[in-house]
């Protein structure tokens, strides 16, 4: 009862305000005026805007907030009173639908920028003409709900959008800039669809010289070499179809949901002929049960759901490339094909995405001698910025790989001179620690060491410097980071390991329990007072290991070549010492007590064995991460190498 009587005085409080803002001077119709108006359009009350509306005409077209938005543009924003947009609508003429705000957003741009369908398929509607009207910066509506990831309106948009002439055809410049900004969206399926209606639009290039291959090369997150994935998830990957809903269907076409129908059919074929019929009917069955099975997974495994998607925008990104490049290869000119490949191959190269560069380069061959600003060539910008992905497509080559291994840039650097140059930020940033980022950098070294000829390992560049000289003065600093970050982590564990040694070779001289009149420990008949000297003996051992590791780390001459191999294995051996070393101390502790206080009361090992761990479980969640990198980075297969039987160039 009082919620209903306040609403009674709501209501006539509300009516007030808009009568006496409306019989407010109505010569100084400013934003104050009609700020009743703009609250209700954003609540969506649609009785306080029409009340005002009836009193005052001008309020339907008036610019009624500070960028001048009027209430249709305001109530579209909210995105939900789409009620009350097909009643402003409906009350406006056809012609203030194109009023625009301070941006010269229309209220059809308004609508795809928030991504609101059914206004927009309103307004369209009811003037189809806001289709074609740009705003401040030269973008028509279609283009917004593009670059502002609006896929259901940018579809609706796509489709009643007329294929006329002019300024604002989706044949032009104005495609180019909607294709670049639905690829730019990741929208590689509507692309697909676009590329297919206007074939020529990748085969243009706006003003600023950007184009849609262009535009794809900078997505590496849209290829399998740009999605850094797990061990699990690259194996799910590597299982899940691509397409749920086709995944049952056959090219032959052989109906499976009614096998019974076709028995006559079988009955009329030769022996042969029913076996391959039979094969078909159990594989499609196979098929459609493995569809199941995945059906089922999704339910249960949202991560399926996830991978899946993954792996088909990456499909459809491929596809999309591959479009690109077929319609590019149709052109008769070279000259043109040369200025719409070359910049997207070389940028695909600096930002490791190999699937373009294997694209283009297959349509293109001569791709493969596109050069930049600096005269680099494509495997050459790879090295510069670390990108083993495309670098590795020289394993693929025949031997006329050696050729792109004699190119020499206009400074006079060879292929080795380029690979001695310090790494950029974000590709040294990927591995942990100054001392395994040296590592992986004298690896690249060497693995362009072994392609080039001979001559050409100390061949001098025109700054009068050898490879070697160049990559010991670019990683000056790297080397000094190197071997103070080695230095600071063995000095941590050499105290760490020389604290255990103290310890459990006390624990050897006084052992639990004391000893007899003999000399035997009193619990020497005990098999618990055996895994008490096993354990502390392998601890001690091990400490010991662990510290003079560390010491020669500690003392080590900490050259170049050292983060190779030298320095990398001898901390490996002094982290799993260490560790060894406290998992063993920490059983011959558990051990130690166990004789004293439990040896008759069992429910105390379940106390020990969780405080136990504790201590392990702690090191190795901090240490362990660096521990598997140094081993896969020192002794695992390495990042050069073929990705692919497939021949490059």
């Amino acid at each position: 009862m009082a919620a209903a009587r306040c609403l009674q005085m709501a209501k006539p409080t509300a009516e007030l305000e808009v009568n006496r803002s409306v019989q407010n001077t109505k010569q100084a119709k400013d934003r104050s005026y009609y700020l009743p108006l703009y609250k209700a359009a954003l609540r969506g009350n649609w009785e306080i805007i029409k009340k005002f509306i009836d009193q005052d005409e001008d309020a339907l077209t008036a610019k009624i907030n500070a960028i001048s938005m009027t209430t249709l543009q305001v109530v579209i924003g909210t995105g939900q009173y789409n009620q009350i947009v097909q009643k402003l609508v409906q009350l406006m003429p056809t012609e203030a639908l194109a009023l625009t705000d301070d941006y010269g957003n229309t209220a059809l741009t308004v609508a795809a920028i928030i991504g609101n369908k059914e206004a927009a398929s309103i307004l369209v509607k009811k003037n189809p003409s806001l289709l074609h009207m740009r705003n401040n910066k030269g973008l028509l509506p279609i283009m917004r709900a593009a670059s502002n990831a609006h896929k259901s309106t940018l579809v609706f948009l796509l489709g009643v959008h007329k294929e006329d002439v002019g300024p604002c055809s989706l044949k032009g410049q104005a495609g180019v800039e909607l294709l670049i900004g639905i690829i730019d969206s990741r929208f590689f399926d509507v692309a697909l669809d676009l590329v297919r209606r206007y074939p020529h639009l990748v085969k243009l290039k706006l003003d600023n010289g950007d184009s849609v291959l262009k535009a794809m090369a900078r997505k590496s997150s849209a290829f399998p070499s740009g999605t850094p994935l797990s061990l699990w998830q690259r194996i799910l990957y590597s299982r899940v179809p691509v397409n749920f809903e086709n995944y049952s269907k056959t090219p032959h076409g052989f109906d499976i949901e009614s096998p019974y129908n076709k028995t006559q059919e079988f009955m009329q074929l030769s022996h042969g002929s029913v076996q391959l019929c039979a094969e078909k009917y159990y594989t499609s069955v196979s098929q459609k049960l493995h569809e199941k099975l995945w059906e089922a997974a999704k339910l249960f495994m949202p991560e399926v759901t996830r991978i899946q998607r993954i792996k088909v925008m990456h499909h459809q990104a491929l596809n999309l490339v591959q479009r690109i490049c077929n319609e590019i290869l149709s052109l008769d000119d070279a000259t043109t094909q040369a200025s719409l490949f070359e910049a997207p191959i070389l940028q695909a190269a600096e930002l490791g995405i190999h699937e373009i560069v294997e694209k283009i380069v297959d349509a293109f061959p001569d791709a493969m001698f596109s050069r930049d600003e600096e005269s680099h060539y494509v495997l050459e910008v790879a090295i510069i910025n670390r990108c083993e992905n495309v670098f590795n497509l020289i394993y693929q080559m025949n031997d006329y790989k050696q050729y792109p291994t004699l190119l020499i840039d206009e400074q006079g650097n060879t292929m080795l001179h380029l690979a001695g140059r310090l790494a950029p930020p974000h590709k040294l940033d990927l591995k942990s620690g100054a001392a395994l980022q040296m590592q992986r950098e004298w690896q690249w070294f060497q693995a362009v060491e072994k392609l080039v000829i001979p001559t050409y390992k100390e061949k001098k560049n025109d700054a009068k410097e050898t490879p070697a000289m160049v990559f010991t003065t670019q990683h000056k600093d790297l080397v000094l980071g190197g071997e103070k970050w080695m230095k600071e982590t063995s000095y941590s564990c050499t105290i760490v390991a020389a604290l255990i040694a103290t310890v459990v070779f006390a624990a050897a001289i006084t052992v639990p329990g004391g000893d007899n009149n003999n000399g035997l420990p009193n619990f020497f008949k005990e098999n618990v007072f055996l895994v008490f000297a096993v354990s502390d003996a392998i601890s001690l051992f091990t400490s010991t290991t662990s510290l003079l590791m560390f010491l020669s780390i500690l003392t080590s001459r900490y050259a170049e070549s050292d983060f190779l191999r030298v320095l990398p294995k001898r901390l490996i051996i002094g982290l799993v010492t260490l560790f060894l070393s406290i998992t063993t101390m920490m059983t011959a502790f558990s051990a130690s007590l166990y004789l004293l206080f439990g040896l008759k009361r069992a429910w105390i090992l379940i106390p020990l064995a969780a405080l136990a761990c504790l201590p392990i479980t702690s090191f190795v969640s901090l240490q362990f991460p660096l521990l598997v990198d140094l081993i896969s980075s020192t002794y695992g297969p390495g990042i050069f190498g073929k990705q692919s039987d497939q021949p490059f160039y």
